[in-house]
């Protein structure tokens, strides 16, 4: 049973972390897409950003209220190393992209 909960509490780390990255990499890709069709200006720098932030800070309480009471102990270390490794999955994402812009051209 042990066993089941760490990996229920790894599985839900590495969503959330995964999915707060998502949400960062589609802002970026959103926002380097207004800047090269050139209606990105410092007045207007990140439109959308603070709801953004206010959405996320929302999911950081309701994630520190609710993993505590699901998950105790040592899995809460669990859940903070999934939400690590869901992160770094997609800053890795993220550089693959960035070295090979084209993974076509490649073949």
């Amino acid at each position: 049973m042990n066993i089941l909960l760490d990996l229920m509490a790894g599985i839900l780390g590495v969503i959330i972390g995964y999915g707060f990255g998502y949400l960062q990499s589609a802002a970026q890709k959103r926002n380097e897409k207004r800047e090269r069709s050139g209606k990105f200006t410092a007045w207007v720098m990140i439109p959308g950003s603070m709801a953004r932030i206010v959405y996320l800070m929302v999911a950081l309480v309701v994630i520190q209220v609710v993993c505590p009471m699901l998950f105790d102990g040592e899995m809460q270390w669990i859940v903070s190393a999934g939400v690590v490794i869901g992160y770094g999955i997609m800053l890795y994402k993220q550089l693959i992209e960035k070295i090979f812009p084209n993974p076509k051209s490649l073949v």
